[in-house]
């Protein structure tokens, strides 16, 4: 009996990804639904088709909630997102105004160590790029209390088709650097993940016990 109901359980990824765009005071709820018809399909369909469905009815929520968050705040969400696209702006260029910094001040120490150079003009370069980007998810997710993740998603999505239209384009202009392209497509991804840290948080300290 432990192991069929360990088997009867429903995508655990499915399940948390509802979780973080589901507001706190709707979440048992909406997973209490979804689970009591997992389990009904799955005991009359079998565990394969309960699955699926319930892949197929995690994206649909998803985004019903994502249209909800919008439609409750959509100013809020709105301005929080707006402003996030012009901290991206800001902050991508931080790396490379650190690094023209330390040039200039350490110049006869980078010139007897130039691998340390290298490694921070390049991989250095794009690992700060990630973090900014993250940072700017964090950001944003404060900003937009119960709907981090529909602000810190739509954020992503926005920066990663900007990503794509100019790597289109420079496709298109001339060869480009594979290694950096990567990078570049992984920046959505860290704002997302940003968005994620402050949720689960949130979530953590609004499940911690009150102390009176």
């Amino acid at each position: 009996m432990t192991s069929q109901a360990f088997f009867l359980q429903p995508p655990r990824i499915a399940v948390w990804l509802v979780n973080q765009f589901t507001p706190p005071e709707e979440s048992e709820s909406i997973l209490g639904d979804l689970l009591e018809e997992f389990s009904q399909l799955a005991s009359t369909s079998g565990v394969a088709v309960a699955r699926g469905w319930y892949w197929r009815q995690t994206v649909k929520t998803i985004v019903h909630l994502a249209g909800s968050g919008f439609r409750v705040a959509p100013w809020s969400t709105t301005f929080g997102i707006v402003a996030g696209l012009l901290l991206l702006r800001f902050v991508s260029g931080l790396p490379d105004k650190v690094l023209s910094a330390l040039t200039d001040r350490y110049l006869a120490y980078w010139s007897t160590h130039f691998k340390a150079y290298m490694f921070w003009a390049t991989d250095g370069m794009l690992i700060g790029h990630l973090i900014g980007s993250m940072l700017v998810g964090c950001m944003v997710a404060l900003a937009a209390k119960g709907r981090e993740m529909v602000a810190a998603t739509t954020l992503g999505l926005i920066h990663g088709a900007m990503i794509g239209a100019a790597l289109v384009w420079v496709a298109g202009h001339g060869p480009m650097d594979v290694r950096w392209m990567l990078w570049s497509c992984a920046d959505p991804l860290a704002i997302v993940v940003g968005g994620a840290v402050i949720r689960w948080r949130r979530s953590a300290g609004a499940s911690l016990p009150s102390h009176t």
